[in-house]
């Protein structure tokens, strides 16, 4: 095992988030932003990238934060360190409503690809790299982004999903289309790639974008129900509207449906 052997305990249904239980020397690296709470005798220290070429000097660890840099990703992240004697626990959340999944990197031979903003937190010694699309018209028209984050090592990693989680399991040859913003991640088996919707009808009143992602087995696929991009859109086309008054909103009364419903701001 080259990356740290850690155990965890996940708690919550709808906002959840990972409890993990550190031995003596063992650590677990994490996203910015994630920390929740941890025991006395845990060192918190950041570092750049995700700390698996640290060993390598100053080129190492640039070309570490490098990679998270191309994804969109915060260029450094924490390590949080058990330096006790005895067992300590450090917890992280989700940043939304969802599901977190652990994900063991080697029951998918050593590497899972993953959208770029799920990963959640990981044993030290798990590598979080950048997956570039074979193709570059999927970056170009996918709606996601053809630069897509990799888990390599032989540890364990959490991912977070928004809204209700869908393992799915596919053949050799079996497709799944699937929205671009639904995908968690899958396995390195799985073939992705981006199709046009097609007909007038579709493109013009679908409501559902122009493409969709296709996703041929054979392997593992994790679906969210709830991608952030979707939840942000829905929070920003519900607020209110420009001086701060409120849209009528499922109401052809407006504002003397937000009066009837008990809700007297205009």
């Amino acid at each position: 095992m080259q990356a740290h052997e850690i155990d965890y305990h996940i708690y919550g249904e709808e906002m959840q988030y990972v409890e993990i239980e550190l031995d003596p020397q063992e650590a677990v690296v994490a996203e910015a932003g994630s920390f929740m709470m941890m025991d006395s005798g845990i060192k918190m220290d950041t570092i750049f990238g995700d700390g698996s070429n640290q060993s390598e000097g100053i080129m190492g660890k640039l070309f570490s934060a490098g990679k998270r840099m191309l994804t969109g990703e915060n260029l450094f992240m924490t390590v949080f360190l058990n330096q006790s004697n005895d067992k300590r626990k450090a917890s992280f959340a989700s940043p939304y409503p969802g599901k977190i999944v652990p994900i063991d990197i080697t029951d998918f031979g050593g590497k899972f690809i993953c959208q770029k903003d799920a990963f959640l937190c990981a044993a030290k010694g798990v590598s979080v790299g950048i997956e570039f699309s074979r193709k570059l018209g999927r970056g170009l028209i996918g709606g996601e982004g053809f630069i897509m984050q990799k888990l390599e090592g032989d540890g364990l990693a959490f991912v977070h999903a928004g809204g209700t989680l869908a393992r799915k399991e596919l053949h050799a040859g079996e497709v799944l289309k699937v929205d671009t913003g639904c995908i968690v991640g899958f396995s390195p088996t799985v073939h992705y790639d981006i199709e046009f919707i097609g007909g007038i009808k579709n493109t013009i009143f679908g409501g559902e974008g122009l493409f969709y992602a296709t996703l041929r087995g054979p392997g593992v696929v994790y679906i969210q129900s709830l991608p952030f991009s979707r939840l942000a859109g829905r929070i920003y086309a519900a607020a209110p509207q420009g001086g701060g008054q409120q849209r009528g909103e499922g109401s052809i009364l407006g504002g003397l449906g937000n009066l009837l419903d008990g809700d007297n701001r205009f």
